[in-house]
């Protein structure tokens, strides 16, 4: 059974800095492509970054891009979200999940936490 148990998630000032990570079990976790989603509160989930199963390439989406950083340690079986500069937009559950492959490009998410609440105040 795939398990992705997601931590670090809190409420942090706007400026300041986070670091999320997902623990993951049941699957070759090296294997498999990772990513990072998020959804605020009447919206729909939106992809955040994603990684390939030997650590490049990433890829982030547009609103996050030079402010948050995707990271993974297939030797801990974990994935990381380095969280800078926050915005109170960023205001959001995280979600961590495990792709159907190990190049995120044209395959889709499978697996998923069960979210950490990230929290930005202005």
């Amino acid at each position: 059974q795939v398990q992705l148990v997601e931590s670090g998630g809190g409420l942090v000032q706007a400026g300041g800095s986070l670091r999320l990570s997902c623990a993951a079990s049941g699957r070759t976790f090296s294997a498999y492509a990772m990513g990072w989603y998020r959804q605020a509160p009447g919206k729909e989930r939106e992809f955040v970054a994603a990684i390939s199963r030997g650590g490049a390439p990433t890829s982030y989406a547009g609103s996050v891009k030079g402010r948050f950083t995707i990271s993974r340690d297939n030797a801990k079986s974990t994935v990381y979200l380095q969280m800078n500069s926050l915005k109170p937009e960023d205001t959001a559950i995280y979600y961590c999940a495990s792709y159907s492959s190990g190049n995120f490009v044209g395959s889709n998410p499978v697996y998923w936490g069960q979210g950490t609440q990230v929290t930005v105040s202005s």
